[in-house]
């Protein structure tokens, strides 16, 4: 059974008094709870529960009918999940002390500060949205499966990296905390944040931005939106992508990028679920869930001051770092092939079968623009190819000599998985280090000499001369 997702479970208010029960649903509504039902006569509670999970529930303790004080132990007993935060006009600390032993989460004196009500009403949605979290977890350890293969169709994968993620995903999309997702550009970052989205099963829209290149008077103006008048040239009120995304993901991407003042203002918007359109002084609810990405090492820019560090912790409650394509290379004849069949579709030609020797080459490369690298390279060769029943190899060879002359495939941080060349007692000469590369280099191609060539950015024709020259060498120093 699919789980139902944290922001689609209602916070339930019992109270006999119709009054207390519009008056609190106000104060939760105006601090960003949308999903609130009420619930005047208690004997409905224990059915209305076994109909629809909540999420928490604020009881109160003297009703007719039955107490609250006789359903705090059912509702704990059947529903250990759920916090019951028990509200009541009561004040003696016998009681108090007694419904906290039978399990209440917590306990407000009516009347309640509106401070201290919404505080102890986002606390206990953060437990519960933890204590679901961990169930879900739990079911995954021990059965290795998926709820939901279809949120993850876009993502094609062999990957048992990858399916471990999908598995992390479905057990935090529950949450209505943030997700913060890393990877090198071009790893599928907003493919994770789509299917975040649809796993999460809210009814609001997926809003996405790019932030990178936003001034902070621009980035508030796009999130926030601003109010007629605020700004010269603003004629009339406009809602920002925040007010679009009510009820459903706010992606952030590039958010590495984000201006220290922009920062503030975002972390503010995480804390406290409100927000200022420009030029307005009334603040504004907001229940979007901020998914955000980044190609940055968002932790060593922290140390460098260069990102907040309450922002950073705030961001990263859930991380999800997508790995490189050269990480899951067992993926690479599945992408190869589909990507093969879209580009086929897109230009009406039926898809040739790439040789195992494009196969050889392509597990060789490094793709340090991952798996967009690789679509590129396929539609390319695709719109090259003349017909024939195997694609042809030409472009992929070009592609990959022409990013290695670059020097652009190097990856930061990352140790080179090439051949160390020692020769004990001293300093190797060229001649030596050209023999190992070489030897290396048909090792990995499995003795073809043209993917080989490909390797060692040569011609194939300037491989052979260098083969023969080494093999008369050998003949006439025997």
């Amino acid at each position: 059974m699919k789980e139902k997702s944290f922001a689609s479970l209602p916070v339930v208010l019992v109270d006999d008094e119709e009054s207390v029960l519009h008056a609190t649903a106000a104060v939760l509504r105006s601090a960003g709870v949308a999903n609130i039902e009420m619930v005047p006569d208690s004997r409905e509670l224990l059915p209305s529960l076994e109909r629809q999970p909540a999420s928490a529930v604020l009881l109160d303790l003297f009703m007719p009918h039955i107490t609250g004080t006789r359903l705090l132990p059912d509702i704990v007993h059947l529903y250990p999940e759920v916090p019951v935060i028990v509200m009541t006009a009561a004040q003696d600390v016998e009681t108090a002390v007694r419904s906290m032993k039978e399990g209440a989460f917590d306990y407000l004196v009516k009347p309640v500060e509106e401070s201290r009500l919404v505080a102890s009403v986002r606390h206990a949605l953060e437990v519960h949205s933890l204590r679901r979290q961990m169930g879900v977890l739990k079911r995954y350890l021990l059965s290795d499966c998926l709820q939901d293969n279809e949120a993850f169709a876009g993502i094609v994968t062999n990957s048992r990296k990858m399916r471990a993620l999908f598995q992390y995903l479905e057990a935090v999309a529950v949450s209505a905390e943030p997700v913060l997702i890393s990877g090198e550009t071009g790893a599928g970052k907003e493919m994770f944040a789509h299917a975040l989205h649809k796993l999460s099963g809210l009814s609001g829209q997926f809003v996405q931005v790019n932030v990178a290149g936003l001034d902070d008077t621009l980035f508030s103006d796009t999130l926030f939106g601003h109010k007629k008048g605020a700004f010269t040239g603003a004629d009339q009120s406009r809602a920002g992508l925040i007010a679009q995304a009510a009820g459903g993901t706010l992606f952030l991407d590039e958010i590495g990028d984000l201006s220290m003042a922009s920062q503030v203002k975002l972390l503010r918007l995480l804390q406290e679920h409100m927000y200022f359109p420009l030029g307005s002084d009334v603040a504004r609810p907001s229940d979007a869930r901020v998914v955000c990405a980044t190609n940055r090492q968002l932790a060593q820019m922290m140390r460098q001051n260069q990102f907040r560090s309450d922002l950073f912790f705030r961001l990263s409650v859930h991380q999800i770092e997508v790995p490189p394509l050269r990480r899951r290379k067992e993926d690479i004849p599945l992408l190869l092939q589909h990507f093969l069949d879209q580009s086929a579709s897109a230009i009406h030609k039926p898809a040739p079968e790439p040789s195992n020797e494009l196969l050889t080459l392509l597990a060789n490369y490094h793709f340090p623009g991952n798996v967009r690298e690789l679509r590129a390279m396929v539609f390319n060769a695709m719109a090259l190819h003349r017909g024939g029943a195997v694609l042809a190899m030409d472009s992929f060879r070009q592609a990959i000599q022409k990013q290695q002359k670059t020097g652009a495939e190097d990856v930061a941080g990352e140790a080179p998985d090439g051949l160390p060349i020692l020769i004990p007692g001293r300093f190797p000469t060229l001649d030596e280090v050209e023999e190992a590369l070489v030897r290396e280099a048909l090792k990995r191609a499995k003795g073809n000499q043209g993917v080989a060539a490909t390797l060692l950015g040569l011609s194939r024709p300037a491989l052979n001369r260098r083969l023969a020259r080494r093999a008369t060498q050998a003949q006439s120093e025997s």
